[in-house]
């Protein structure tokens, strides 16, 4: 009975050794949760139970239980490097078969997927097809744009400036863009853009009338003329009051580069009239030339954006992460890789930051959380716990042998 019982020590001081190996072995293995040896002691039972003075029949492992605590999330700078904090595991396509990591060492594969070492493709929810969020119900697998940014065509240019209450009419009339004294002030010439991204040069001259406050806006697209003249008008506290709702369309201008017709609107709401000099505050436009692709970024909430020279950003899908209401119970697969069981319950899978899921934060690694001093405690521990069960064995080996000598 007792070689039994010490050899049954034995086994599990040698299971305690094996586990934390296997942690030391792990300590710098990216996004490895530590494990723990859980054991259970044995008693010898008959159909009529227990007896009071019955002695216990040694001690089995019952358990190796994987301990998911959160890591040091690591720096890296890669911006395909990502670490999770918080709960969830990326989800993960390992030829059709659905898998799970914390491990966020990514990288692309010929085709442009992004993969881990082991070539298991990144799950994403896709962009809707309007541009505006993403399909929560739909995963696909993470593919990064090669391709240049088209253009935009510019639409809208936004300029907003104040002119000089005191500005007298001009010396020279009519009005002629070239003679810088049959107009007041000028924007000095707004960059936009037609529909092949080629860029053009859009002016608006602003010539002071006889009228109170009252100002003649001229538009010009690289020298042409795209509309009559518009009135602007400011009450006596400055402020624009024609047009009322601040926007001037302008005529629809053909470039000659075979793109097709920019139709644009000046927005000059916020624009005013006050003191003695003329201030360009500020000018934009909504359209852009083609852009190569540039760097690709990850916010908080896993969406993966595409930049791009043109200043463009483009989605391509949000990281999908997933969660289990009993984590200990998922199959290790290896390759920092987990799969579901029964145990593990039902996956769900949601958006980063949303409900009980954590953060992505890019460029950064989740480390190990194995404590190589904890370890080696523990491996002194079951070494001692191995060396007492071996002596055990030769101690109940010596009183063998004294019994079988005895005549």
């Amino acid at each position: 009975m007792g070689f039994n019982i010490s050899l049954s020590g034995i086994n599990a001081a040698n299971a305690d050794l094996n586990v934390t190996a296997n942690n030391i072995a792990n300590v710098n293995t990216t996004g490895f949760k530590e494990s723990r040896a859980e054991f259970a002691d044995l008693f010898s039972a008959t159909s009529y139970g227990l007896s009071k003075n019955a002695v216990g029949s040694g001690v089995r492992l019952t358990n190796v239980a994987q301990q998911f605590s959160q890591g040091n999330n690591e720096q890296t700078g890669r911006s395909l490097d990502m670490a999770i904090s918080g709960e969830g595991f990326f989800t993960m396509n390992m030829n059709g078969a659905r898998v799970y990591s914390r491990a966020g060492n990514f990288q692309t594969d010929q085709a442009g997927y992004v993969t881990n070492p082991q070539g298991a493709r990144l799950q994403v929810f896709a962009p809707n097809a309007d541009g505006t969020g993403f399909d929560a119900g739909r995963l696909t697998d993470l593919q990064l744009l090669t391709t240049d940014s088209a253009p935009k065509q510019t639409g809208k240019v936004n300029v907003a400036f104040t002119l000089p209450a005191n500005a007298k009419q001009p010396t020279v009339t009519p009005f002629d863009p070239t003679d810088s004294n049959s107009y007041s002030e000028s924007t000095g010439g707004v960059t936009v853009y037609d529909s092949l991204g080629v860029s053009h040069t859009q002016t608006s001259y602003f010539v002071k009338t006889g009228g109170v406050n009252e100002w003649q806006v001229y538009n010009y697209v690289d020298g042409q003329a795209v509309g009559a003249p518009t009135t602007m008008a400011f009450n006596n506290a400055g402020a624009l009051t024609n047009p009322a709702n601040g926007q001037i369309v302008m005529d629809p201008f053909t470039p000659s580069t075979g793109a097709g017709t920019l139709a644009m609107t000046l927005d000059v709401t916020g624009s005013t009239q006050y003191g003695e000099k003329f201030a360009l505050r500020n000018t934009q436009q909504d359209g852009y030339a083609a852009g190569k692709l540039n760097e690709i970024t990850v916010s908080e909430e896993g969406v993966v954006y595409a930049r791009y020279t043109n200043g463009d950003d483009k989605p391509l899908g949000q990281v999908a992460l997933t969660t289990f209401n009993n984590s200990q119970g998922l199959e290790a697969k290896g390759n920092n890789l987990w799969v579901e069981t029964f145990s593990s319950g039902t996956p769900r899978t949601g958006a980063p930051d949303s409900s009980n899921l954590g953060k992505v934060q890019a460029g950064s690694l989740e480390s190990s959380t194995v404590d190589l001093t904890e370890q080696l405690v523990n491996m002194i521990t079951a070494q001692r716990n191995f060396q007492a069960n071996s002596q055990m064995v030769s101690t109940m080996d010596q009183i063998t042998q004294t019994i079988i000598n005895i005549r």
